[in-house]
């Protein structure tokens, strides 16, 4: 372990890297870290603190940045919010840790905790039916959007690992009783997941309506020509509000 001499702004950029290359995270995620910390940094230089590095950093420092999100926002942050910003400082500590800079644990900076922000909510079995139910899987569009809320749910896979699917990994029959299929997630961890059988009968009705040869699994069409393209996660996520709405879940 050795001292940065740096200043800790100076080393933003350097762990934005860090989370691309080591972490994987996507340019969103890299997005809102760089909002998060820069938080920091913005608090470091009001209060005159921008020539830090890495190893004066205190706990009472930690304690006074934190004061400052609960108090000195001139809208109060929820204690969810707040832990946003502590997560990102957690993992620019652990940034410092993992380049063998001597610096503050990230151990030492605490979650706010909040038993509201906390508690968790369940879907009813009636709520979920009305969720799957909300596509019209008379058209297309509501029979992909049917097959990808079976998917997910069925396998647990992240929007991210749906999206990466291709044809060419689903391969079901009429009479398919179950599909095993290893995909590699996110920080590049292979795993494996299961399709139930109640899946695999929407895959197949909406791959048989399927009239292209795009090798994405689940597409959509833009353009006058309508060409087949890969969907994307706001695609998707845009789609679940529409149907939490029909759906009537809050």
């Amino acid at each position: 372990m050795q001292k940065s001499q740096k200043p800790i702004p100076q080393h933003v950029s350097d762990f934005l890297d860090w989370l691309e290359i080591e972490k994987g995270l996507s340019s969103k995620s890299q997005e809102n870290y760089s909002r998060f910390i820069n938080k920091f940094i913005s608090w470091l230089k009001d209060s005159n603190l921008s020539s830090l590095t890495p190893d004066t950093l205190t706990p009472d420092h930690i304690r006074q940045y934190r004061l400052f999100l609960s108090r000195n926002t001139t809208k109060p942050l929820k204690k969810s919010t707040q832990n946003y910003y502590l997560i990102a400082l957690r993992s620019f500590l652990n940034y410092f840790a993992d380049r063998d800079i001597i610096s503050l644990p990230s151990e030492k900076i605490k979650l706010a905790r909040d038993k509201e922000d906390r508690q968790v909510r369940f879907l009813t079995l009636e709520q979920l039916q009305r969720l799957f139910d909300a596509p019209n899987a008379n058209t297309f569009q509501g029979l992909r959007d049917r097959a990808i809320i079976e998917t997910l749910f069925s396998t647990g896979m992240r929007i991210s690992e749906l999206i990466a699917l291709n044809t060419e990994q689903i391969n079901i029959k009429p009479d398919s009783i179950e599909l095993e299929l290893t995909i590699t997630g996110k920080g590049g961890r292979i795993r494996t997941v299961y399709f139930s059988t109640r899946t695999l009968e929407w895959l197949y009705r909406y791959l048989k309506e399927r009239k292209d040869v795009e090798n994405a699994l689940f597409v959509t069409y833009k353009g006058k020509n309508k060409e087949p393209h890969r969907m994307t996660p706001r695609a998707i996520q845009k789609a679940f509000k529409k149907y939490t709405i029909i759906a009537g879940i809050p």
